[in-house]
């Protein structure tokens, strides 16, 4: 898995493309920010140079949020021409609580996945649901 860390990296260009909503969401253009812990050095050349607090790591890859988009259509029979992608939540596609738990099954199914039932309750959009996804897949591929 990819990642960047830094407490102190400077990238001008990055920072003056963020919007407030981007940085409050967590989500930079498909990628995630993640708390990191503190107090370790990621460059061993530099000793004074420590981990900041958040760390970006790659989001879940293009062809697992497609093919939740997919699950989540059927699901909900939405039409083809509908706009669902990974920043689409399933309140806002219509869905209700049963929908959830069935689209999670769906996907269950479909990955060959289980899925616990606290993990479930906190899938609210389509990323959240291939991100955790491909977690589970490493986890058990580990």
């Amino acid at each position: 898995m990819f990642s960047i860390a830094g407490s102190s990296v400077s990238m001008p260009s990055l920072s003056a493309s963020l919007n407030r909503s981007q940085v409050t969401s967590g989500r930079i253009s498909g990628l995630k920010l993640v708390p990191a812990p503190l107090g370790k050095a990621i460059f061993p050349l530099r000793r004074n140079y420590r981990l900041g607090s958040l760390q970006v790591c790659c989001a879940a890859k293009p062809e697992t949020v497609d093919k939740v988009v997919e699950i989540v259509r059927k699901q909900l029979a939405l039409a083809e021409d509908s706009k669902v992608n990974g920043e689409s939540k399933f309140t806002d596609l219509g869905a209700d609580s049963l929908d959830t738990v069935e689209i999670v099954m769906g996907l269950e199914e479909e990955f060959k996945i289980s899925v616990e039932e606290e993990s479930a309750q906190s899938i609210t959009t389509v990323q959240e649901a291939a991100d955790l996804i491909e977690d589970l897949i490493s986890k058990d591929s580990a």
